[in-house]
């Protein structure tokens, strides 16, 4: 499971390889990223987001076996439904 508000982390896998991090192509891309976060930051999460917004620069494919992870590995990452949060809709 993913917490935007947790560095470095993503359920019980930790390291920077873990990060939160959008990654934007273009300008407007960078301010959709940008504006979403403030609009969550400030009505969701109090203002503890801890996700990058950067640019995509350049971009290589992981390890052949970390292909089709979630095929190979159907039992891989779940979220179980206790920890699901319902959002109301960002307003802004």
């Amino acid at each position: 499971m993913h917490d935007p508000t947790t560095a470095n982390r993503q359920g019980p896998d930790t390291g920077p390889q873990y990060r939160s991090a959008i990654f934007y192509h273009d300008d407007e891309q960078r301010k959709t990223a940008e504006e979403v976060t403030k609009l969550a930051n400030e009505q969701w999460y109090k203002g503890k987001i801890v996700t990058e917004v950067i640019p995509a620069g350049q971009w290589w494919d992981a390890e052949q076996y970390h292909q089709l992870y979630l095929h190979n590995n159907p039992s891989g990452y779940e979220c179980p439904s206790h920890f699901l949060r319902t959002f109301p809709e960002l307003q802004g």
